[in-house]
């Protein structure tokens, strides 16, 4: 499929569905954010608790001019994706756990290709098969570290039906501006949660469309080589230009090389383009941080668990506030480090055994001040379950 033709489809689904109020799933509002992003192609497998997902996009896609295959498991849906974004389509796919456990080695593919998608992992309880309907958020580690060798990636989050919709706009754009697949960590609770969404109308929200090459053919193509911007233009493979594409290392025309020099400096470019630009990447919403004594950092749904217990001790008199994270990778440790340097105690609330709360010590100056609220038996925490443990720390009534 042409990107003229993805981009006129998803103007032509923007535009029928902008200005409405919704009341969906976050799976739902992901697959209402794809189509305002411009996607064009899904590849899956059913996966509970993410299917709803490529259920809604297999109604979609084929009245807006798109395509929705779904795949004989987790590996091909993942391969697919990533022909049909070097083919010019905007392409993504869905699954919870055991499915991206499979699919990491396609997405260290796409990371050494340079190939833009987005990946949602709606999470679930495990390892394993682990508990297929209940909620966690173990996965914050795999994400990051899923795929083998130095890599970099970019892992979004959110907490709301409206913010899913908006942080799925976000991932593709930034797929497209740094040409790398962008993983969605969203958690059943949010994914099954039924809220008010509004759609903004088109062009309300920035849409990063696809940075074609200018080279013309017949002419020397050189599709890894970055401008000064850091942008890498790319050609539709089987349009105008033939180029290769492997997951070898390889040189600025994509043929496979062991030159030491070339090795290390693409190294250094796949994990630089997004480390040396977390600072643009950080997505976060802080609530009364102005004058909190003892703040909350959380995500996902643990995040709106956080958020009652902070507004109904600030009603009475408590100094507490929230950082809701909505970048999980690259962490953003400085926001992390300025938003609690004057914190008495900080209390990291998540859904498994402390994969956020050791990138928060890390970043604070008094990681002795750190403390882990957390459950991880497929229940979602509580306020309850947070008031417990601030009480236990500070020794007095919260």
């Amino acid at each position: 499929m042409s990107q003229r033709k993805s981009s006129r489809a998803g103007a032509g689904a923007k535009a029928a569905a902008a200005g409405h109020i919704h009341f969906v799933q976050g799976n739902e509002a992901c697959v209402h954010g794809a189509l305002y992003a411009g996607v064009s192609f899904f590849a899956g497998y059913p996966i509970t608790p993410s299917t709803e997902i490529a259920e809604h996009l297999a109604e979609r896609l084929p009245g807006i001019g798109g395509a929705f295959i779904q795949m004989e498991d987790e590996i091909g849906a993942m391969c697919a994706v990533c022909g049909a974004a070097l083919a010019g389509a905007k392409a993504m796919t869905a699954t919870s756990g055991p499915g991206f456990s499979l699919k990491q080695e396609a997405i260290g593919y796409a990371c050494m290709a340079e190939i833009p998608c987005v990946v949602v992992n709606v999470q679930r309880a495990g390892p394993s098969t682990g508990l297929p309907t209940k909620v966690a958020q173990g996965d914050v580690n795999q994400a990051r570290w899923g795929t083998h060798g130095d890599h970099s990636i970019v892992v979004l989050t959110a907490s709301s039906v409206q913010d899913v919709f908006a942080i799925t706009v976000e991932a593709f754009n930034i797929a497209e501006i740094y040409r790398t697949p962008v993983i969605l960590l969203f958690d059943e609770v949010v994914g099954h949660m039924r809220e008010k969404l509004i759609i903004p109308a088109p062009g309300e929200l920035p849409v990063v469309e696809r940075l074609r090459t200018a080279v013309k053919a017949g002419v020397n193509y050189h599709p890894y080589l970055p401008r000064e911007d850091g942008r890498l233009p790319i050609s539709d493979f089987g349009d105008v230009h033939r180029y290769n594409v492997t997951g070898l290392f390889h040189d600025i025309f994509g043929f496979p090389t062991e030159n030491p020099e070339q090795v290390s400096k693409l190294v250094y470019h796949l994990v630089d383009k997004i480390e040396n630009r977390s600072h643009l990447l950080a997505r976060y919403k802080e609530f009364y941080l102005e004058d909190a004594e003892h703040i909350l950092v959380s995500y996902g749904s643990s995040a709106r668990s956080a958020r009652h217990l902070v507004e109904g001790r600030r009603r009475k008199g408590d100094r507490i506030g929230l950082l809701e994270l909505q970048t999980l990778w690259p962490f953003p440790a400085q926001v992390v480090r300025e938003k609690t340097a004057h914190a008495k105690n900080v209390f990291v609330v998540e859904m498994n055994l402390g994969q956020v709360m050791a990138q928060v010590k890390q970043a604070t100056a008094h990681p002795d001040r750190v403390f882990l609220v957390n459950r991880m038996d497929g229940m979602l925490v509580t306020p309850t379950d947070i008031g417990k443990v601030m009480r236990t720390v500070e020794g007095r009534g919260f």
